[in-house]
């Protein structure tokens, strides 16, 4: 019987944009080598994230974990705002 404990997929970025209900846009930055020169590029990628109580703001930095689908393109959740943007 397998009885290991699933850790969530969990990331960071910063909140974009907070116009819908319950849903904020969060915008994941990573830096990554190039593929033949080595040198260091920003790659970016945007996801929408529920947030039940509407508590983040614009700017703020979040922890988002992976959940199940609540939406055509909303699997992730907010976990716990790290900075807020004052």
């Amino acid at each position: 019987m397998n009885t290991e404990v699933k850790i969530p997929h969990t990331l960071s970025g910063k909140v974009i944009s907070t116009k819908m209900d319950k849903t904020i846009t969060v915008q994941i930055d990573r830096v990554v080598p190039h593929p033949l020169y080595g040198k260091f590029i920003r790659r970016s990628n945007t996801l929408l994230a529920h947030d039940e109580k509407n508590e983040s703001k614009e700017g703020d930095v979040v922890v988002v974990s992976a959940c199940r689908p609540i939406s055509k393109r909303k699997v992730w959740k907010l976990e716990k705002i790290l900075d807020r943007e004052i």
